[in-house]
């Protein structure tokens, strides 16, 4: 589990993180959302160190990360795993050299072992036989599923992802964020996932937190969107036609059954 204790940052004059204290769960898929501006970029930044914090604190189940000296904080970060917007794979790289790039910046692992682990990965995202290929040559779909396995190539105990069905249509979406989820439960980690992907919100929204304006504006989870009455999350998830079409027969269902 990761929690934030009165998490802020600013930059100069301007306050982008006015105080978030939240957890995310361990074996569920953590989601933050919120409009472009909201901080959600910065606080996903924040919980991976690549900010530092102006005040508040990042608990890594219960070891404040940044209080620690280097050497603890690198061997912290060692169990973290990262899949970028843009995938960010080597172009020059195979897949296969990709996802063996952690094992051979990181560990000791023999040969073997290392192509043992990286082949169970490939596995893992169904891109067994796919290890010659270069990016350029596979889809877009197909590079998330190598960003996945080079993210979790390492068996991290916590996995971040940014908005990482960004560019894919929204069949290859549904199939990385069943990915991911089912990732995170096999392995019990504590995944955080930075979208405004409203399909991901209402498939694998276990835990959501919506930032506005820097502070949390509302939590819950995919069961209770529909049927929140809050303003704020109201503009920003039915802003879709077909979402408002699902709340408004949810509340025909639940009117009924009440009536």
């Amino acid at each position: 589990m990761i929690r934030t204790i009165d998490l802020k940052k600013q930059f100069g004059d301007t306050e982008v993180l006015k105080g978030i204290t939240t957890e995310f769960l361990k074996g569920h898929a953590n989601l933050i959302i919120g409009r472009s501006g909201a901080g959600k970029t910065v606080l996903l930044k924040l919980l991976v160190g690549l900010f530092p914090p102006s005040s508040g604190q990042v608990l890594y189940d219960d070891v404040d990360f940044f209080g620690l000296n280097r050497r603890d904080m690198r061997a912290m970060r060692m169990k973290v795993g990262m899949l970028f917007q843009a995938s960010a794979l080597f172009d020059s790289m195979t897949v296969e050299a990709n996802v063996r790039f952690p094992l051979d910046m990181f560990t000791t692992m023999t040969a073997r072992e290392k192509q043992e682990r990286l082949d169970f990965c490939l596995e893992r995202v169904n891109l067994t036989g796919a290890n010659k290929k270069y990016p350029s040559e596979i889809s877009g779909g197909m590079q998330k599923r190598v960003g996945i396995a080079r993210a979790i190539v390492l068996n991290p105990a916590y996995l971040f992802c940014d908005e990482p069905n960004s560019g894919l249509d929204p069949k290859t979406a549904i199939v990385i964020d069943d990915l991911i989820r089912d990732i995170t439960i096999e392995n019990n980690i504590t995944t955080v996932i930075n979208t405004h992907d409203m399909n991901s919100v209402m498939g694998i929204g276990d835990n959501i937190i919506l930032l506005h304006e820097g502070s949390i504006a509302w939590r819950g989870s995919k069961d209770q969107v529909l049927g929140s009455d809050n303003d704020i999350l109201q503009d920003f998830i039915f802003a879709s036609p077909f979402l408002q079409d699902l709340r408004e027969a949810a509340l025909a269902r639940e009117k009924k059954a009440n009536a």
